[in-house]
């Protein structure tokens, strides 16, 4: 391979230009949006008017985090073309949620007028004993803070990776300047300064996967020049199997990347999108602009880690840390500035979709459903914000704690919310039989068993942890839900609309 040092030149000063016009950007999107904010589901779901191309675009966006532009090229990075197991298995979990959840979800949650995931689950069985739905909703909500913390924080680590490959920053404090900026825009805009920013986002994500990889083929001669550098890495690198057979293949590399697509059924940041538009009718729009977005821009993420092994071979200390490296050596300053913008943006449009999520199970599920029902629009709002700079807050310092790659961190936590959420869901959406009893074990099933996965080197070597936690918590939901179905309240106001 090439033996370019990522660091061999000083730092451009054009390289500001375009980041700094991003954080701009940003900030106007914040303030603007503050102006509208009357009431809490204004903050929560932008009224639920969104269009079909801003709640699509919004939803690639926020789904994709820094692993998108960090995490899936550090791993391609270092492990080459099984990566690509992982778009697979993303491409049919999009698609799946799309075609199974936003139209159902939508129509459900604006009869029973729910805001919040955990509003859906106690209302959905809105006949079943108090205690019962005060579980569900309490469950609910602390599962969204316990795995939601550590995903932000993961953004939030990844801003401090790209502050400090582009300029130097040292992450501490590159991680304090990205988690500002989140918050800022998130706490002033609420729900609709985070879509009209992940919109932009989403655009220059999609710019960024394909644009850069192209230039680093084109810069290395082609096709045959990429093989040719990356020729020193072995066969099994540029293979999809990593040199392995059998079950060692099948449940070692693929089944491992394929179940990526689970989490997309159980992300209430992703859920939220399909609440928030205007109308139902316009999903199948929503959906077609979404797999547009997938197809354009998800091969081009692994393919950056790709094309910097064969630009840098293997001299980079960090892998999470090749796409904003290969930006600099391969781009001019100014458009450098925009396609690490562009990561930065993965960043934070998925942290400010979490901490709007995290923000409304603070404020509406365990102030108004549980304190004070009867609190004004405006002291709601002001709640909100408020919530909005503690759960920044709680992430930043778990940032600062954590020692785990970014594609770690947000292995644990999608794997957390698509199995505790993704079942019960998906289930109680689609199966008449579904109990109040039975969502309430799959969601503790799921996220127990996360835990435990988590905690059991022996039980991850066996099988992958996103494809174990999903499948046991779809099994509780279904017996449970089976064995309760005698109950008279399972035939609750939710199964009789369905």
């Amino acid at each position: 391979m090439n033996s370019v040092s990522p660091l061999e030149t000083g730092i451009d000063p054009s390289l500001f230009v375009g980041f700094a016009f991003y954080l701009v950007v940003l900030l106007v999107c914040g303030i603007t949006a503050s102006t509208l904010m009357k009431r809490l589901d204004d903050f929560l779901l932008a009224g639920r008017r969104l269009g079909p191309l801003s709640a699509a675009i919004s939803e690639r966006a926020s789904g994709e985090s820094a692993w998108f532009l960090l995490g899936l090229p550090g791993a391609a990075y270092a492990l080459g073309f099984t990566q690509f197991w992982s778009v697979i298995g993303i491409g049919f979990g999009i698609f799946a949620s799309w075609t199974l959840l936003a139209v159902p979800l939508r129509k459900k949650t604006a009869e029973l007028g729910a805001l919040t995931l955990p509003d859906y689950f106690e209302m959905r069985f809105s006949d079943s004993a108090p205690a019962l739905r005060n579980s569900l909703r309490v469950l609910s909500m602390i599962i969204i803070i316990f795995f939601y913390t550590g995903y932000v924080a993961a953004q939030f680590v990844g801003g401090g990776k790209i502050l400090n490959a582009t300029f130097g920053i040292d992450p501490v404090w590159g991680v304090i300047i990205g988690a500002t900026v989140v918050m800022l825009y998130t706490m002033l805009g609420g729900f609709l300064a985070v879509v009209w920013t992940d919109v932009v986002q989403g655009i220059m994500m999609a710019c960024v996967a394909v644009i850069l990889p192209v230039v680093g083929i084109i810069k290395l001669g082609g096709p045959g020049g990429l093989l040719e550098a990356l020729a020193p890495a072995g066969g099994d690198f540029l293979s999809m199997n990593a040199g392995r057979t059998g079950s060692a293949f099948v449940f070692g590399v693929m089944l491992g990347s394929l179940s990526w697509g689970f989490g997309y059924l159980g992300q209430p940041h992703l859920l939220s999108r399909y609440m928030a538009i205007k109308n139902p009718v316009e999903v199948q729009k929503g959906t077609l602009i979404a797999m547009i977005w997938v197809l354009i821009a998800y091969w081009g993420a692994p393919m950056v880690g790709i094309v910097a092994a064969g630009t840098f071979g293997s001299g980079i200390g960090d892998p999470e840390t090749v796409m904003p490296l290969l930006a600099r050596q391969l781009m001019p300053g100014w458009i450098a500035g925009l396609m690490i913008a562009g990561a930065v943006a993965a960043m934070m449009s998925t942290a400010d979709s979490q901490l709007i999520v995290v923000t409304s199970s603070l404020v509406e599920d365990v102030y108004v459903k549980l304190l004070r029902p009867k609190a004004s629009p405006t002291r709601l709002v002001l709640l909100s914000r408020l919530a909005t700079i503690l759960a920044s807050t709680v992430a930043l310092i778990l940032a600062f704690s954590s020692k785990d790659l970014i594609f770690d961190m947000v292995a644990y936590a999608w794997s957390g919310l698509g199995s505790s959420f993704g079942p019960p869901l998906i289930l109680s959406l689609r199966w008449k039989r579904t109990t109040g009893y039975g969502v309430l074990a799959g969601m503790l099933a799921g996220t127990v068993s996360n835990i435990v996965w988590k905690n059991v080197s022996v039980l991850d070597e066996g099988l992958d942890l996103k494809l174990a936690t999903f499948v046991i918590s779809f099994v509780f939901t279904v017996v449970v839900s089976v064995l309760t179905g005698s109950n008279p309240t399972r035939q609750d106001s939710g199964n009789r609309n369905s």
